[in-house]
């Protein structure tokens, strides 16, 4: 039996991610990319991960970050991404720059694929369930898996047909589903039983909305953590 967690959407919220990761202690660990933007602190969230050697893939933000093209962002998230391209050290960069678009792993009978937006779209490309149901076999034939986790919506979901998963951790750092805690998801996998659970962590949203007010970011930012929205 393999128990590994996935993470995703982080966007610099550190304290978020400090108490995700007390709770995943001494688990294997995966993220499905956005490290940085709208929070306070993305180089402390990029060494943190770095140093605990987490196995990533790339998202939208971070690409931005690296490219400065804010072309598709709002004008809010536009600025949020030159603040952090603006912050980010050298040795963010370089981490950030080295990570793949996608992932494919195996575990036991289980094979595994991890993209931030979609197998589609990589990048940008929201997936949900209310949308994209019907693609998602379709995801599994065509990649030749049985596990698929994306990222990118901030809205956590576990999607099962058989013995097959198409699902989403949630967002670390920022939440949209109206539940202001952390999320991020456990997986289970034991021949080829796969067990996918979303689970939920409170943190100091507090702090991390006061961090974001010192940085000088758009209160919305610092607003929606309490909210989840």
């Amino acid at each position: 039996m393999r128990r590994f967690a996935v993470i995703s959407d982080i966007h610099a919220n550190l304290e978020a991610l400090e108490e995700v990761l007390r709770m995943v202690e001494g688990m294997e660990l995966y993220c499905l990319g956005d490290f940085v933007d709208y929070g306070a602190d993305p180089n402390e969230v990029v060494e943190l991960l770095r140093d605990k050697e987490v196995r990533a893939i790339m998202g939208n933000h971070d690409a931005a970050a690296l490219t400065g093209d804010t072309s598709q962002f709002n004008p809010r998230a536009a600025m949020s991404s030159i603040w952090t391209a603006g912050r980010l050290t050298p040795a963010s960069r370089e981490y950030l720059r080295a990570l793949p678009e996608e992932l494919r792993v195996r575990f036991e009978k289980v094979d595994i694929y991890f993209t931030h937006g979609s197998p589609d779209d990589r990048l940008w490309e929201y997936v949900d369930p209310r949308t994209h149901s019907d693609l998602f076999g379709y995801y599994l034939d065509r990649l030749g898996v049985q596990l698929i986790g994306l990222g990118h919506t901030h809205v956590p979901y576990v999607w099962k047909e058989g013995r097959r998963i198409v699902f989403n951790p949630g967002s670390v750092g920022q939440p949209r589903d109206l539940d202001r805690r952390a999320a991020y998801a456990q997986v289970t996998v034991e021949g080829s039983d796969i067990q996918v659970k979303v689970k939920r962590v409170e943190y100091d949203v507090g702090k991390a909305a006061s961090r974001i007010r010192a940085a000088g970011l758009p209160e919305s930012f610092a607003e929606r953590l309490s909210t989840g929205s």
